[in-house]
């Protein structure tokens, strides 16, 4: 044996060489369609973490002074107060019909889910009989009656306060007397 190659290894070399020239040009290209479809895509944003980092820049407070410090500090106070009172339902209304014709008809005018219809004396009857302060109970907290009867707490609404309810189950039991 010589060291000369058959022209079989020959042309086997070149064919070997030029599919593994291919597969690393291939590789090149996949590598680069990936880089380039990666980069377009969207970057996942974690939006809790750009309020944490805003929580965190904020000021602790701030200063107040003169006739012009004290407006800002009265505008800041309004502002509070009315961001306060949204957070009440109904405007902080303590009003029982005005509850009653925002929230409580839905039910108690049709008798869903075996609510006692307003002005239906002897629907009502017995659970006057309870007292207002059960009625008002079962209005804030719930309430799963034995024979299938629902009321959801605070009339699905928690944004009700116990006075608004208080108000509205009094006015209630006022048409059923």
């Amino acid at each position: 044996m010589s060291g000369s190659m058959s022209p079989s290894d020959q042309g086997f070399l070149r064919q070997f060489s030029l599919l593994i020239g291919g597969l690393v040009v291939l590789t090149i290209v996949l590598i680069f369609a990936g880089y380039t479809i990666y980069s377009h895509q969207p970057k996942e944003t974690d939006h809790a973490s750009s309020r944490q980092v805003a929580m965190r820049i904020a000021p602790d407070g701030a200063v107040y002074a003169g006739d012009t410090g004290r407006a800002a500090m009265q505008a800041a106070q309004e502002a509070a107060a009315k961001a306060a009172a949204s957070q009440v339902a109904y405007g902080g209304t303590t009003d029982g019909k005005t509850i009653y014709d925002n929230l409580c008809h839905s039910c108690h005018t049709a008798g869903v889910a075996g609510a006692p219809k307003l002005g239906d004396k002897a629907a009502w009857a017995p659970r006057i009989a309870q007292g207002i302060d059960t009625l008002v109970k079962h209005a804030i907290e719930g309430y799963h009656g034995p024979d299938g009867n629902f009321m959801p707490p605070k009339g699905g609404n928690p944004a009700l306060t116990d006075e608004q309810v208080k108000n509205a189950v009094q006015w209630i039991v006022d048409q059923a007397k």
